[in-house]
């Protein structure tokens, strides 16, 4: 966790631990957070967004480019531009203080479930669009040697477009896949998660091939050569 207040890191240290979350490492500043998210390597990572050397958006985007672990936000910024902001970079929430604890621990819950669990009677590994190979198991696709990972987010969508691959997955499914029963006004976030995906995908973004925008319902991803691998 990265947040200024020493007070309500300790609070938050203390709602975590009683709730069974061990090894709650943090840190006071962009600085002393890279260090130790390097350090560390965490499994989640709440992130204040106003810090005395810099701000969370700069280090979210430092973080994301060696890790594709889970984000949450925490902030007094409550403006809805932040807001969106933030979500919009690719972070998996975005709480403002003055929070619930109840709600902290619930939301924290939501984010490891997705990033690290799926349900289902069977569990694809990886399958392959084209040339491009999609591993879940490492959030990743590769292609000519080369391996890009997803966010958890973006991971979250595309299994749920996989397990409906060929058929049309509305907005509103796909948001709760991503943000589980508080997805109500993330439509427009949606739209921006999906565009990172297509970038990772899709050989022509602009024109993809794979995810298939249905207008006015949701999405398909292409039932083509999306074919299971293990």
């Amino acid at each position: 966790m990265v947040d200024d207040n020493q007070e309500l890191v300790v609070m938050i240290r203390r709602i975590l631990e009683q709730s069974g979350y061990k090894n709650v490492v943090s840190a006071y500043s962009v600085s002393e957070g890279f260090r130790i998210f390097k350090e560390e390597k965490p499994e989640l990572v709440i992130l204040d967004v106003m810090l005395p050397d810099g701000d969370g958006f700069s280090l979210f985007c430092k973080m994301r480019e060696i890790s594709s672990v889970p984000i949450l936000f925490l902030s007094a910024k409550d403006e809805d531009q932040d807001r969106l902001f933030g979500l919009g970079l690719g972070a998996d929430d975005y709480i403002t203080k003055p929070f619930l604890p109840q709600e902290l621990i619930l939301r924290v819950g939501a984010i490891l479930k997705r990033a690290y669990q799926f349900s289902g009677e069977k569990e694809e590994n990886a399958f392959r669009l084209g040339e491009r190979l999609i591993d879940f198991s490492r959030a990743s696709v590769s292609c000519h040697g080369k391996e890009t990972f997803f966010t958890a987010k973006e991971l979250a969508l595309l299994k749920k477009l996989y397990e409906n691959r060929g058929k049309i997955v509305t907005f509103d499914a796909l948001c709760y896949a991503a943000w589980g029963d508080s997805y109500y006004g993330y439509e427009n976030t949606l739209m921006v998660h999906i565009r990172h995906l297509r970038e990772k995908i899709e050989e022509e973004p602009s024109s993809p091939k794979w995810i298939l925008t249905v207008r006015g319902l949701g999405y398909r991803l292409s039932a083509e050569e999306a074919g299971e691998k293990s």
